[in-house]
C-alpha cells in the first residue's frame, strides 16, 4: 500500500524546499503523529531565522522595568574594586586554570571587567557601590567542580582584611558593597540542598548586595535583592559552533543531560524533585522527544536544529541550558518551580520561553505540541534579537548589552542608597560569630586551614 503524505501547505513551501516538506511530513505521518496537530508549528519553527533577525534587530525589548535591556549603565553609578592579597584571586587561577571555563567563572570575569570599566573609580568617596573580589568557586575536585565548604572561611577572611585595611565596609557594614557568590546554592555555600538550608546565607553578607545564579522565590538562599544572572557559559566556544540559521528546525524537543544521579539519588526522587526522572520514563520512547543522558560531539548543533530545549532543575534551579537555548534560538522549557529568572527585570521570559510545572512533566508532549504556531514563531523572533543574546553572556573583551552590564543596570536601579544604611561610629549589626563553628576557623589561603 502506497503511504499516505499528508500535503505541504502553501505557508511551508514558501518558507523551505518541498523536499524538506515531504521528508518531514513523511517522517511524522510514518510514526504515527497527527500531521494536522503540529503542521503549523512546523511551518512556525522551519522558517528562516535570518529573516527574523532583520525584522527584529531594532526592536527593544522590554522587561518589567520597562525598556532597559539596552540601558547604558555608565555615568549613572561608580565602583571601588578593593585591591587584595593575590591568595584570594589570581593565585587561586594559576593553582587550577580550570577556574575560567566551568560555569562558576562569573567571580573571575567580573572582576576583570570592572578593572577595565568606565564605571570603576580609584577614589572609594566618591563610590557608588565596593566590590570585593574572592574567587570562592576555584577550589575544584578532580571531576572540576566546586568544594564549597572552605567558602565560608575565604569569604569571612576576605571581609575582615577590607574592614581593617579600609573604613567604609564599617560604615554600612557591607550595604553598599556587592558581592559574586555563584555557587549551586548562592551565599549558602553547599551543593545539597537541605545542608545548604540548614547553613542559610552567610551572616555577615547579610547586609550586602548578592550577585548570584541561584534564584528561587521563597527560598532561604536567595536573598531579597539579589542580582540573579546567568552562569558563565564561554561565548567563544558557543559562537564557533554557529550553523547556517536556515537549517531547518527538524527535532521538536531535545535534551541532554542526566536523569537520575547514581551516586546521590540513584532512584530519581530527590535529584531534580523527580522531574528530570519522570521525562525520561515518560518520553523516552517518544518519537517527538529527542532525550539522552549521552552528550554528542554535536551538542551545540543539535540544539540550533531543536524547536524546544529542555532546561529542567537539577541539584538546583538553573543550568548552562538557559544560556545555551537562547544562544541558540531553542525556545527554553523551563521546568523548576518558583524559579527566579537571570536579569528578570530587564528580560521577558514570559515571552521567550516556555514554563512547565514540575507536576505537569507528564503531560509536556501535550502541553508543547498545543501552543499555537502564531507564539512558537514570535518567541523565536525574540530569540533571535541579537540584544536578547547579548544579555546572556559574558564575552572578553565586554560589549555593550552584555551581561556585564546588565549587573550594572541592576546596581543603578538601586541608587540612590537610603540614608538609613549609614551607621553611627560604634554601632554594630552583624554578629561574626553567628553560623556553623566550621566557619570561624581562621583561612590562611594555601597554608593548611
Amino acid at each position: 500500500m502506497e503511504e499516505h503524505q499528508p500535503p505541504c501547505s502553501v505557508e511551508l513551501t514558501e518558507s523551505m524546499e518541498r523536499s524538506e516538506c515531504l521528508r518531514i511530513s513523511r517522517l511524522i505521518s510514518r510514526h504515527g503523529i497527527l500531521f494536522w496537530l503540529l503542521n503549523g508549528l512546523i511551518i512556525a519553527s522551519l522558517a528562516s531565522v535570518s529573516a527574523l533577525v532583520a525584522e527584529e534587530q531594532h526592536q527593544r525589548i522590554s522587561g518589567i522595568a520597562g525598556d532597559v535591556l539596552e540601558d547604558d549603565p555608565v555615568g549613572r553609578l561608580k565602583v571601588f574594586v578593593y585591591e587584595l592579597p593575590a591568595k584570594y584571586n589570581t593565585k587561586l587561577i594559576q593553582k587550577d586554570s580550570r577556574c575560567l571555563t566551568h560555569m562558576f567563572a562569573t567571580e573571575i570575569f567580573l572582576h576583570r571587567f570592572l578593572l577595565e570599566s568606565p564605571v570603576r573609580t580609584l577614589n572609594p568617596e566618591e563610590a557608588d557601590w565596593f566590590y570585593t573580589p574572592v574567587y570562592t568557586t576555584c577550589d575544584l575536585t578532580s571531576n572540576g567542580l566546586p568544594l564549597p565548604f572552605k567558602s565560608p572561611r575565604m569569604m569571612r577572611s576576605a571581609i575582615q582584611y577590607i574592614s581593617i585595611h579600609w573604613p567604609y565596609w564599617n560604615r554600612t557594614e557591607g550595604a553598599d558593597h556587592f558581592f559574586t557568590v555563584p555557587h549551586d546554592f548562592g551565599a549558602c555555600f553547599h551543593y545539597q540542598e537541605e545542608q545548604a538550608i540548614q547553613r542559610g546565607i552567610l551572616h555577615v553578607l547579610s547586609r550586602a548586595t548578592l550577585v548570584q545564579t541561584f534564584g528561587q522565590r521563597y527560598h532561604v538562599c536567595l536573598k531579597e535583592g539579589s542580582i540573579v544572572v546567568p552562569p558563565y557559559a564561554p561565548p567563544s566556544r558557543m559562537q564557533s559552533r554557529f550553523i547556517p540559521p536556515s537549517t531547518p528546525r527538524s527535532i521538536f524537543v531535545y535534551f541532554r543531560g542526566l536523569f537520575y544521579d547514581p551516586g546521590n539519588d540513584p532512584e530519581g526522587g530527590y535529584y531534580s524533585r523527580g522531574a528530570r526522572a519522570a521525562v525520561w520514563e515518560n518520553f523516552k520512547n517518544n518519537i517527538l522527544f529527542d532525550i539522552s543522558s549521552e552528550h554528542p560531539a554535536t551538542y551545540y548543533e543539535d540544539m540550533q536544529r531543536s524547536i524546544f530545549c529542555l532546561c529542567p532543575l537539577g541539584w538546583a534551579p538553573w543550568s548552562p541550558r538557559l544560556v545555551e537555548g537562547v544562544q541558540f534560538g531553542c525556545i527554553p522549557v523551563i521546568i523548576a518551580d518558583d524559579i527566579v529568572l537571570p536579569f528578570a527585570d530587564a528580560i521577558p521570559w514570559e515571552k521567550i520561553g516556555i514554563f512547565v510545572d514540575e507536576k505537569d512533566v507528564p503531560m509536556l508532549d501535550k502541553i508543547l505540541a498545543s501552543i499555537p504556531p502564531e507564539q512558537v514563531l514570535e518567541k523565536q523572533r525574540l530569540l533571535a534579537n541579537p540584544a536578547m543574546k547579548q544579555a546572556m553572556l559574558f564575552p572578553q573583551p565586554a560589549q555593550p548589552g552584555d551581561a556585564f552590564h546588565q549587573i550594572l543596570n541592576g546596581l543603578a536601579r538601586k541608587l540612590p542608597h537610603d540614608s538609613s544604611i549609614y551607621q553611627d561610629s560604634g554601632q554594630r549589626v552583624l554578629n561574626w560569630t553567628t553560623g556553623p563553628p566550621g566557619d570561624l576557623h581562621p583561612w590562611f589561603g594555601d597554608k593548611a586551614s
